[in-house]
C-alpha cells in the first residue's frame, strides 16, 4: 500500500460560501489532501461581526464535509469557539500560534472539551 502524506489545505480566511466550496472541490481532487481548513474568527472580515461570520463559515464547512468527504478543521481561541465548532461537526480543532503563547488560554480551551478530541497546536 502506497503511503501518502497527510495534507491540510484551504484558505487562510473563509470569505464566502462560493470561495470555500469551490476551493474544497478543487482540493478534494488531490489525493494527498485529507483535511480542509479555513479561518473563521479572523479580524480580516472587517465590518461583519466575527460571531456572525463564523456561524455562516461553520455551515459552509459542514457543506464541504458533506459534499467532498474531506475532514474539516478550524482554529479556536476560546471555549466558545470550541463549542460552536463542535456543534457544527468540525473534525479537528487547532490552537493557533497567538493563543499557544498564553498558557491560561490554552488551559481554558482544553477544559471546554468533554471528551477526547483531535487538537493541533501551531507553534509558528
Amino acid at each position: 500500500m502506497e503511503s501518502l502524506p497527510f495534507v491540510i489545505a484551504g484558505p487562510c480566511s473563509a470569505e464566502s460560501e462560493e470561495q470555500v466550496l469551490s476551493t474544497a472541490r478543487e482540493l478534494a481532487k488531490i489525493p494527498q489532501v485529507r483535511v480542509f481548513r479555513a479561518g473563521l474568527w479572523n479580524p480580516v472580515h472587517g465590518r461583519v461581526p466575527s460571531k456572525v461570520w463564523a456561524s455562516a463559515g461553520l455551515q459552509w464547512l459542514a457543506k464541504v464535509k458533506a459534499e467532498t468527504g474531506l475532514l474539516t478543521t478550524v482554529e479556536v481561541a476560546n471555549p466558545k469557539h470550541v463549542e460552536e465548532a463542535l456543534s457544527h461537526g468540525i473534525d479537528i480543532l487547532w490552537i493557533g500560534a497567538r493563543t499557544v503563547v498564553n498558557p491560561f488560554s490554552v488551559q481554558e480551551i482544553m477544559k471546554s472539551f468533554a471528551a477526547r478530541y483531535p487538537v493541533m497546536v501551531k507553534t509558528r
